[in-house]
């Protein structure tokens, strides 16, 4: 897809200042640091459509980026960050949970997971949510630069087997540094697009 116009439409921490619904929208979930900012941006072809940050739980409201005025991507608060109060972190849950639940033109999530490490608590807690809710589901399993190539086929399996991904539920390892992935991202993101 070309990128003629990527803007943030509107930061919310409740439903009254959701943009209004009249286009769909795909939405982007995933622990704390898992580098969905980072691959939001390269998405667009953006350096700071999403702010970026070393440090983990930066995004604290649901950001809503209006795409070529067709669709929005919706990038949804980080989750499973240590640092935050207990009372922080359920707010942040109960915030895209209200999002999640309530809203009618979201398509699509992509759930982004490390691809390092064995899926959390967290994580395995969100995908039962969303099943249970029937909203359908894109795995993306992030960082994927940071392994070995002859390792990348394993830890894909390992990941599909720890979260019980049926056959026909995709998993895209996805780079920022390589741009792996960002193809296949699109090639996903269109067809959820179409008519």
């Amino acid at each position: 897809m070309v990128i003629k116009k990527a803007e943030l439409a509107a930061v919310a921490v409740k439903k009254g200042q959701y943009p209004e619904d009249n286009m769909p929208e795909i939405a982007f979930a995933g622990r704390s640091n898992v580098g969905k900012s980072s691959l939001l941006n390269l998405l667009v072809n953006r350096n700071s459509l999403a702010r970026v940050s070393g440090s983990p739980g930066k995004t604290r409201t649901i950001n809503f980026y209006e795409i070529n005025g067709s669709f929005r991507i919706v990038d949804l608060p980080g989750y499973g960050y240590a640092k935050v109060s207990k009372s922080e972190s359920a707010k942040w849950g109960a915030m895209a949970e209200g999002y999640l639940k309530g809203r009618d033109v979201l398509r699509k999530v992509v759930l982004l997971l490390d691809i390092r490490h064995a899926p959390g608590a967290n994580d395995t807690m969100l995908l039962e949510w969303l099943r249970h809710f029937n909203i359908e589901i894109v795995f993306v399993a992030t960082k994927a630069d940071k392994i070995k190539r002859s390792q990348l086929a394993r830890r894909l399996s390992e990941m599909k087997r720890d979260l019980r991904l049926t056959p026909d539920e995709t998993m895209i390892p996805f780079s920022c540094v390589t741009k792996q992935g960002r193809d296949e991202l699109w090639d996903m993101i269109n067809q959820t697009l179409e008519p």
